[in-house]
């Protein structure tokens, strides 16, 4: 790549490349770079002179698409593909090219994303929130394809306030109903929850505002309360002699508000604003993986107290297709 011409927006935007590629060789010392760095340059030459609705060059999401998967730890392949994997949708690039430049599963991943965005339904009744799961998961015969489409829907909430008003309202109802319930299918619980926590604040501005200020208040005393659970728990485990690394975050607030709502208490009825969780050598049969990756790093939600352990691996999901 030393060769290679860059473009302006590579150029400008190397810099987040390059920490993009830092972060993976922290789980993955053997990272392609060389194969991360031709997926980084395509995307940028397509997507030159394409701006989001913030204004940033359109090689910033792609970028953000990426950082969000190698923060859960991801392989090679689907950062290349989740950095390209909108050029054939809004670009001139074709499936063909990018099959010849990336190989074959670059490409098929790359075409299921697009697959999933171009769906159109012929009714209103096709269109419910439970056919669009089930045909995502149908059509995506690698579930990579709907870790990108996850965290292309994370990154696009987190800039949300650059649409219009009827159009985030759509998004965020559509976060709620289709993607957050993919998240949680997959085991991917950081993220459903970013998604909940980033369409309850669309939807419901005010509560939002009004469970954040009430959890706050209360944060120093869930602070020692999750220390000193913590350490209760990792004592007795001990006793047991099981390995087990204690983790603990604070509820998000869209589980705050759904007690609130849908079972009618008010904030003081609701004690469990802490969650603990266990993490050891192996995960009990039949469980999911909680889709934290590999390394010990924050909750996204900005009133986590505690840190959670992070594997690499998602496991495979099993679909039922339509004959």
């Amino acid at each position: 790549m030393a060769d290679q011409v860059l473009t302006a927006a590579a150029e400008r935007h190397h810099e987040l490349f390059d920490e993009l590629v830092a972060e993976v060789a922290e789980y993955n010392p053997d990272v392609d770079r060389e194969l991360l760095e031709r997926a980084f340059v395509l995307a940028s030459e397509r997507h030159e002179g394409q701006q989001r609705r913030s204004g940033e060059d359109f090689i910033l999401h792609p970028l953000g698409v990426a950082k969000i998967l190698a923060e859960l730890g991801r392989d090679d392949t689907t950062l290349a593909a989740a950095l390209i994997h909108d050029v054939v949708e809004d670009t001139q690039a074709t499936l063909e090219e990018i099959r010849a430049e990336f190989g074959e599963e670059v490409a098929n991943l790359v075409e299921g994303v697009t697959k999933l965005t171009r769906i159109q339904f012929q009714s209103r009744e096709q269109a419910q929130a439970e056919n669009y799961r089930k045909m995502v998961m149908a059509m995506a015969d690698d579930y990579r394809v709907i870790l990108i489409k996850l965290a292309d829907r994370l990154h696009n909430m987190r800039t949300i306030e650059y649409l219009g008003k009827q159009k985030q309202l759509q998004k965020a109802r559509e976060t709620l109903e289709v993607y957050a319930p993919l998240a949680h299918r997959l085991g991917i619980h950081t993220i459903k929850w970013e998604l909940e926590d980033l369409a309850f604040q669309t939807l419901h501005p005010r509560k939002y505002t009004e469970i954040q200020a009430m959890v706050n208040q209360r944060r120093a005393d869930r602070d020692q309360f999750v220390q000193n659970a913590g350490k209760l728990l990792n004592r007795e485990l001990d006793k047991l002699g099981i390995p087990a690394d204690i983790s603990a975050r604070a509820k998000h607030f869209y589980s705050i508000y759904e007690k609130m709502a849908k079972r009618g208490k008010e904030f003081n009825e609701i004690y469990d604003l802490t969650a603990t969780a266990r993490s050891g050598s192996s995960t009990p049969s039949g469980s999911q993986c909680t889709g934290a990756s590999r390394t010990t790093s924050p909750c996204p939600s900005s009133t986590c107290t505690a840190r959670s352990t992070r594997r690499s691996s998602v496991p495979r999901v099993s679909r039922s297709r339509s004959r």
